[in-house]
């Protein structure tokens, strides 16, 4: 009877101790909203009512973010169809997405021990990784030649004019608290303020994104490194842009899967900012060469 006993003992540790190794690696997937006329709207543009009608309402993407004990991966998801799948892949299938333009999706990894983050993105076909943060900061400001374009098909001038300056920011903590993903979280609002002149008049216009973050987790990361106080980030939600945690999957991760590529290039933000600024030159002078005005658009960067 006593070794009956001891025998149980033993299992029931063993699988105790099972389900708690599941618990310290997974999957979380976000789902990201975007309203592309809300946030050119709050970035200056004026959009006339026929560009309104022909900007989609939203714009939805899927992002995944691998955990273990010690590392994580962020990076964009597609929906996949393989014929020569076996199955069990769930019809979804992690996507390597670098692109260092504008509005590129990157791929972002963490370690927790010593709390670095490093992007890496692709420009020109050379990967490259640079040293982040997480914390409530200003993203990189990149000057990318005029905002206005001449021509029949630009927006007109906007009655909101923004300064020069980065905005200011401020975090306000607050006393809301839900259940995402059955964690308990809490919330906080980082106020975004920048100077602009409305119609002559100078006025300070603010922009407030909710921060949902849990503890729960026992890791720190956000879906957007420049919107973090603490814990792990679960939801952000801005006006023009929207993140949500949608599910959450203890499983085995690879290694493999939460460590940076190795033969990426290492580069810092003063020479990325500068690489870019001088591939938007280039872009403008092949434009100007073709005939000045030709009714291109130019890209326009939101943040």
């Amino acid at each position: 009877m006593k070794k009956i006993f001891m025998a149980f003992i033993g299992l029931f540790t063993l699988t105790i101790a099972v389900q708690a190794q599941k618990k310290t690696s997974g999957a979380i997937q976000f789902e990201t909203t975007i309203d592309p006329a809300a946030i050119a709207t709050a970035n200056g543009m004026q959009l006339t009512e026929e560009m309104k009608m022909r900007m989609p309402k939203s714009v939805k993407a899927n992002f995944e973010l691998l955990f273990t004990a010690t590392n994580a991966s962020y990076m964009p998801v597609v929906e996949t169809e393989d014929s020569n799948s076996n199955g069990g892949g769930g019809g979804m299938g992690r996507m390597m997405m670098r692109f260092g333009g504008a509005g590129g999706a990157r791929e972002y990894y963490y370690s927790f021990a010593d709390q670095k983050l490093v992007e890496v993105f692709d420009v020109s076909d050379t990967s490259y990784v640079m040293q982040s943060k997480l914390a409530v900061a200003n993203p990189p400001k990149m000057n990318m030649g005029g905002a206005q374009r001449q021509g029949g098909n630009a927006p007109t001038q906007s009655a909101v004019q923004f300064l020069p300056g980065l905005p200011t920011l401020e975090v306000v903590k607050t006393d809301e608290t839900k259940k995402i993903l059955g964690f308990n979280c809490k919330k906080v609002i980082i106020k975004s303020t920048r100077k602009a002149k409305i119609l002559d008049m100078d006025k300070d216009i603010t922009d407030e994104t909710g921060v949902w973050y849990t503890t729960d987790l026992g890791f720190n990361f956000s879906p957007n490194p420049n919107m973090w106080t603490e814990g792990t980030v679960l939801a952000l939600e801005n006006r023009g842009n929207n993140i949500m945690a949608t599910s959450i999957e203890y499983r085995g991760v690879s290694t493999k899967d939460v460590m940076a590529p190795k033969k990426a290039l290492p580069i810092t933000q003063e020479e990325y900012q500068k690489k870019m600024e001088n591939m938007m030159n280039r872009m403008r002078g092949m434009g100007n060469n073709r005939g000045g005005n030709t009714g291109a658009a130019r890209p326009i960067v939101i943040n």
